[in-house]
């Protein structure tokens, strides 16, 4: 029987992200051969998988693929940042970003790469012993940039019209990473959303005269777009202007704010 060093059992762990007692008995089963020890906790593991897919996934990473047509941002969880760090988990994270950025179906590429990748999951799940979930992806046919903070926490796409520059698009991925804007613009706002913000602050002007409240509803609103929306937001570079006015040649069509692990 071969040797089983604990720099064995390390670097099986490092390959695979598997428990430190499941290295070892693979390592064990496998005779030290490594190659041999994956498959044995790939084989060990699949009948798991299944029941590893209900438990809690709050890490993961974001990311993201940009060419001159399209965009594609994808979340991909796992239940500890350590898998999340894992060589294995981000090629995997790269492998399906890359497959949904070739999709020509776009109406939901989320349910797409999950039916796509269930066995690749699985046997991802077998390997790695944790539970990890393709939790949404979004692929946009048009002109977008994007930006990924903090090794992929957050990831930010935008689509835009216009003249930009690739530095002006980074810095407004990076104000909507800073300011988490809720819309483009006001006119996105449904009348329900703006009817609702409306009674909260009359129901503070209660007792003013009806007048003094219209006028002072009028300010409140408009000092409510520049919190949720983007082109009304204070620029991150010069807050003396607005995103759109520090940005005159760039139209924002929509943008994506997925932080890892967040409640949808």
């Amino acid at each position: 029987m071969a040797q089983i060093s604990a720099q064995l059992v390390r670097e099986l762990r490092e390959k695979t992200g598997a428990g430190m007692m499941d290295c070892k008995k693979a390592l064990v089963e496998a005779n030290g051969d490594i190659s041999a020890a994956v498959d044995v906790l790939r084989k060990s593991g699949i009948a798991k998988a299944e029941k590893k897919s209900g438990r809690s996934a709050k890490e993961g990473l974001i990311s993201s693929i940009v060419s001159d047509n399209n965009g594609t941002l994808v979340e991909v969880l796992s239940e500890t940042d350590f898998v999340a760090k894992n060589d294995k988990f981000q090629a995997y994270v790269a492998d399906v970003t890359k497959k949904v950025s070739e999709f020509t179906n776009l109406n939901d590429v989320s349910a797409e790469i999950n039916n796509l990748e269930k066995e690749n999951l699985i046997s991802l799940i077998a390997t790695i012993g944790e539970n990890i979930q393709i939790r949404r992806a979004a692929h946009w046919a048009g002109k977008c940039a994007s930006y990924l903070h903090m090794g992929g926490k957050i990831g930010v796409m935008v689509e835009y019209k216009g003249d930009a520059t690739k530095e002006a698009l980074n810095d407004i991925c990076m104000h909507i990473t800073a300011f988490s804007p809720q819309y483009v613009r006001p006119e996105e706002i449904s009348s329900e959303v703006t009817n609702k913000e409306k009674e909260i602050h009359s129901a503070q002007l209660a007792g003013k005269p009806a007048e003094m409240i219209e006028k002072i509803l009028i300010g409140k609103l408009g000092k409510w777009h520049k919190e949720v929306c983007l082109n009304k937001q204070p620029w991150v570079r010069d807050d003396k202007l607005s995103v759109e006015k520090a940005n005159p040649t760039i139209s924002i069509k929509r943008f994506a704010r997925w932080q890892v692990g967040e409640e949808l």
